[in-house]
């Protein structure tokens, strides 16, 4: 990880450091940041949400000059943490970090200090799903339950049957016919439920364009990921988007 700091820029950095403390300001006291992370780790929604709660009541640490800039990096060191969290949960490290990659954008892409306060919990919340998804006990045969883990791990990816049968170690025709006999449906339709499932967080907590939803997901186009999502919900993902928003 690269310091937000150089060796000659130490003396500034410490200076700055002792006014901070002079100020009176408090970085969350360590238990309560680690009772939050450990919280998030085991997927505990309530125990999460509470741990947050008292850190916010507390009175947070200033991070820049400006109030909106000090609130965005005390949000991506939060989603940092949050990161870490899910990994030693057992979440694939780059499904955890592309999930990371996203919320960051959207933190930066904000301009109202109360916006960021309330998706501060949004966030949190993306990551406890993430994780209860891991720890999700399935009920298929443990060639299906790799299948659907490595899915659920590569989703941003461009996954296909003969990638995952690769990975898993079997033949192509042999998962085909296992998958769809034991969850009712074909993998790549499989594949597509999946990707637009995890497509509606976006759609309701970021301001991300369906066309760079789409191609975060890997969809060929717009347009196609548009009918996929269709066929699964009901609605386009624009109609999806408007009857969330706020929620």
């Amino acid at each position: 990880m690269n310091k937000s700091y150089h060796a000659g820029d130490r003396p500034s950095f410490l200076s700055s450091r002792m006014q901070y403390l002079r100020d009176n300001y408090v970085h969350p006291p360590f238990d309560y940041e680690q009772e939050l992370l450990e919280a998030i780790r085991f997927g505990d929604e309530n125990k999460a949400l509470d741990m947050l709660n008292r850190i916010n009541k507390l009175e947070g640490a200033v991070l820049a000059t400006y109030p909106l800039r000090s609130r965005k990096n005390a949000l991506i060191a939060s989603c940092t943490l949050f990161t870490r969290a899910i990994i030693k949960g057992g979440v694939d490290a780059e499904t955890a970090f592309q999930l990371s990659d996203t919320l960051i954008l959207e933190i930066e892409r904000m301009s109202d200090v109360e916006r960021l306060n309330l998706f501060e919990y949004e966030m949190l919340m993306q990551f406890i799903a993430t994780i209860r998804r891991e720890k999700e006990v399935l009920p298929y045969s443990h060639i299906v339950n790799l299948s659907v883990h490595y899915i659920r791990e590569h989703i941003f990816q461009d996954l296909a049957l003969k990638g995952i049968a690769d990975h898993i170690g079997v033949h192509p025709s042999y998962l085909s016919d296992r998958f769809k006999r034991e969850t009712g449906m074909s993998i790549t339709s499989f594949i597509h439920a999946k990707k637009v499932e995890e497509s509606k967080h976006l759609l309701i907590y970021t301001n991300q364009s369906i066309s760079e939803i789409a191609f975060l997901f890997k969809f060929c186009s717009q347009s196609y990921y548009t009918q996929i999502f269709k066929k699964f919900t009901g609605m386009t993902p624009r109609e999806f988007r408007r009857d969330n928003s706020g929620k």
